[in-house]
């Protein structure tokens, strides 16, 4: 039994297999290490207090913002390309040329940090780390260089591994940084180092993939590379503007106050948006191989994986807008409670979010970039215009309004344009998962009315949940305990 387990973590074997490895690490990996981090920004909210912790977040907003610009789209490229082709000489001068495209991209995002990014606040302190940050942007950008060859291979466990070190060590070092000095400053440069620790990691379990580099670069891929992936890279800049133009809209015409609350708000729901994630980067080599060529089986991946993620999506909306004050005073404290409104229509954007992560992938795996263009071009100037006309009135709470409304409007064209690439259907798979929501709110809200603790009340909701789906026989929750039980027992 413990060799079957063993052979079922650790190797490559069927496509079904490799997915369900691969799914059970980036869960694992990110269960924990979210868990981890959750766990120092809870602390450090706590000693920063909401401006310190706003402060904090604009800046990091600003520099994740400026980070999207160290891609171009040619991490999901070298995925795609190894993943899709098994000649170790192709793929070396990929890998080469790359990561020398990633360096000079790194080298140019430094300079706007350096000489740009200063003019870009208005929140004063927030000048004084932006150097810091911008290590935050070199090793964020490498490590994420270096996923993407884990990825390519298929082997997430190494993953899952080193996003673990990173959080853990970015949690040891806040704690000890914020123990000696609790300032924005001293948790800045302990975040920094934290992030640093993963980056080495990742490029020691990489060194014998970087051995002929040098050697292997090829400027006649440099074009290619990036031909193929600017319709992604512009796709990922509009997303990356979306998620953090609110921040720095905020921080422009409000207090670092305000964006300590907007932040308070955002962060568990950024934390719950890694769920569809995890699925999708572990189904995406599979589906880039079976696109265009085995329609069928993309549709059957495409429903299960939709369905899968609105299994966890729906209740959890739910059951967020009906505890939002309960969850934002158990993580930041009374302090924060003027956050709550905006979590709990930020945690609606998760029924937007959890099935476009997967579409997204799909259109990516067909080729099919052009879309994802269009898509996150329409939501994110929906996104910018509306900010700018809600924010200075209704601040933070507008904010919330507008990401969900852009979100909504994004992703209706988002659905129509997939379905137009594979028809797939998602609605008849959801009537036993609606229901078992529904009377699982509804127990939601009764216990929150006699008085019950918050982490009790969603720990007996979660087992009301599944116990529904389970006496109604919904067919997925079979299927992922049939699948799991056979890959483990052989």
């Amino acid at each position: 039994m413990v060799k079957k387990i063993k052979s079922f973590l650790f190797e490559n074997k069927t496509t079904k297999q490799t997915i369900a490895k691969n799914t059970f690490w980036l869960t694992f990996g990110n269960i924990i290490g979210r868990l981890l981090r959750v766990g120092i920004v809870v602390y450090a909210a706590r000693i920063l207090g909401a401006e310190g912790w706003g402060l904090f977040s604009y800046a990091i907003g600003l520099i994740a913002f400026l980070t999207i610009f160290t891609d171009l789209g040619i991490r999901a490229v070298l995925t795609r390309e190894v993943a899709k082709d098994n000649n170790e000489e192709k793929t070396t001068r990929i890998l080469s040329t790359s990561l020398f495209i990633e360096f000079a991209l790194i080298a140019i995002s430094a300079l706007v940090v350096i000489f740009i990014a200063p003019h870009l606040t208005a929140l004063p302190g927030a000048k004084e780390i932006l150097l810091i940050t911008l290590t935050v942007l070199v090793f964020d950008s490498l490590r994420e260089f270096g996923f993407a060859v884990i990825r390519a291979t298929e082997k997430m466990e190494w993953e899952a591994g080193i996003f673990i070190l990173a959080n853990l060590s970015i949690a040891v070092f806040g704690v000890i940084f914020l123990q000696i000095s609790p300032t924005v400053k001293s948790f800045t440069l302990a975040y920094s180092v934290g992030t640093g620790v993963g980056t080495v990691a990742v490029f020691y379990v990489l060194r014998g993939h970087l051995k002929k580099l040098v050697s292997s670069f090829s400027t006649k891929l440099i074009k290619p590379i990036l031909s193929s992936g600017w319709p992604f890279a512009v796709s990922a800049m509009l997303g990356g503007l979306l998620i953090n133009i609110d921040i720095l809209i905020i921080g422009f015409y409000r207090t670092a106050t305000e964006v300590g609350f907007y932040s308070a708000a955002l962060r568990p729901v950024q934390l719950l948006y890694i769920i569809p994630s995890i699925l999708a980067i572990s189904i995406f080599p599979a589906m880039s191989r079976l696109a265009n060529k085995a329609a069928e089986a993309v549709r059957s991946v495409l429903e299960q994986s939709i369905t899968l993620v609105f299994l966890a999506a729906i209740p959890i909306a739910l059951g967020g807008v009906v505890l939002g004050r309960e969850i934002i005073s158990l993580l930041f404290g009374s302090e924060f409670i003027p956050a709550t409104a905006s979590f709990q229509i930020l945690i609606i954007t998760i029924l937007v979010n959890f099935p476009a992560v997967i579409l997204s992938d799909a259109i990516f795996a067909h080729d099919k970039q052009k879309i994802l263009i269009r898509f996150v071009a329409i939501a994110g100037v929906i996104n910018v215009i509306f900010d700018f006309i809600l924010i200075p009135k209704f601040g933070i709470v507008g904010s919330a309004w507008t990401t969900l409304l852009a979100q909504a409007i994004g992703n209706i064209y988002l659905w129509h344009k997939t379905r137009q690439i594979n028809h797939f259907r998602v609605l008849r798979h959801l009537k036993k998962i609606l229901l078992s929501s529904i009377i699982m709110t509804v127990a939601v809200w009764f216990m929150a009315l006699l008085g019950f603790n918050v982490i009790i009340n969603i720990i007996l909701s979660a087992i009301i949940y599944l116990g529904i789906l389970a006496i109604m026989k919904e067919s997925l929750i079979s299927k992922i305990k049939s699948s799991l039980i056979a890959k483990i027992t052989g």
